[in-house]
């Protein structure tokens, strides 16, 4: 995969033995300010990392879950995602048979073609893509257009995928969207709390549908329980339980879309609730509908 790839890469670059997960840095030539990926793997890279390139990628196949900063989103084919600079994420892909992920990824920093060119009065209808990047957010309309410019990139000039760019930015500007995620934490991550936080985010996607307690996790941080959960909520603005709750109820929703022939008891224990009155109260309090409900109005 080429995410991991481009880790381990430079982790020789820097002739160190352990990959560093954040922060992340995107690899490119030395005079490229604009870098073209294309990811096509079972899976996304589903390590928690951050990079100072904004990220503005198209989903051209897969689904799953995406862990924005301090919140839970889902993905889908021709899904557009914009990923700010410096804000941590983590894709977690629905492995289906032998179904191959793909997505088509720019990324770019602000100053990358200047200090003051996005600033230029010629640029000022891109001036919303700016505001609402350091969140990340998703475009909700007009998949098709976006399709039709994510599709040339690969077969483009380095100035033809540079216009693209700039026609790319500015649907951005104008489109419908939804924030990613509603909380920043200023700071850049260091290496060991990249490391914790990663450990803590893969432990927890891995384990959601289990039992885990505060002495289990705490103990994969390498913390005691009242430094973890202090450390959880000053970097996410929740509890680690808040988090732990709705990365379930997300699941849920994805369960009780997808397998009709699940009861909602079912889905809750798949989801990691141990009783049904519970999983109605907390997938109520966090999508205002309850799952029942839910289920009929997202009937396929």
């Amino acid at each position: 995969m080429l995410y991991e790839y481009y880790l381990h890469i430079f982790d020789k670059e820097l002739n160190t033995t352990q990959v560093k997960v954040l922060p992340f840095k995107i690899p490119k030539l030395e005079h490229d300010a604009l870098i073209y990926q294309e990811d096509k793997s079972l899976f996304f890279y589903d390590k928690l990392h951050q990079h100072e390139e904004i990220q503005v990628s198209y989903i051209a196949e897969g689904t799953g879950t995406l862990i924005v900063g301090d919140t839970i989103n889902d993905y889908k084919k021709d899904d557009v995602l914009v990923i700010g600079a410096n804000l941590p994420h983590v894709f977690k892909s629905e492995v289906n048979g032998n179904t191959i992920s793909t997505m088509i990824t720019l990324f770019f920093t602000k100053d990358a073609f200047g200090e003051q060119f996005f600033s230029l009065e010629e640029l000022r209808d891109l001036h919303p893509f700016f505001k609402r990047s350091p969140n990340g957010f998703k475009v909700s309309n007009k998949a098709e257009v976006f399709q039709s410019h994510f599709l040339k990139l690969k077969e483009s000039t380095k100035l033809e995928r540079f216009i693209i760019l700039l026609e790319l930015l500015k649907l951005l500007s104008r489109g419908k969207y939804a924030t990613l995620s509603s909380f920043i934490y200023e700071k850049k991550y260091t290496d060991i709390e990249g490391k914790r936080m990663r450990d803590v985010m893969e432990y927890t996607i891995n384990n959601y549908h289990k039992n885990i307690s505060l002495d289990a996790i705490a103990t994969v941080s390498a913390m005691t329980k009242n430094a973890f959960c202090k450390y959880f909520k000053k970097r996410t603005n929740k509890t680690y339980f808040r988090f732990l709750t709705e990365l379930r109820v997300e699941n849920a929703c994805k369960l009780l879309v997808s397998n009709e022939d699940y009861s909602i008891a079912e889905v809750a224990e798949k989801s990691g609730f141990n009783n049904i009155s519970n999983f109605n109260r907390q997938f109520k309090s966090i999508k205002e509908i309850s799952p029942s409900l839910f289920k009929k109005n997202n009937a396929l």
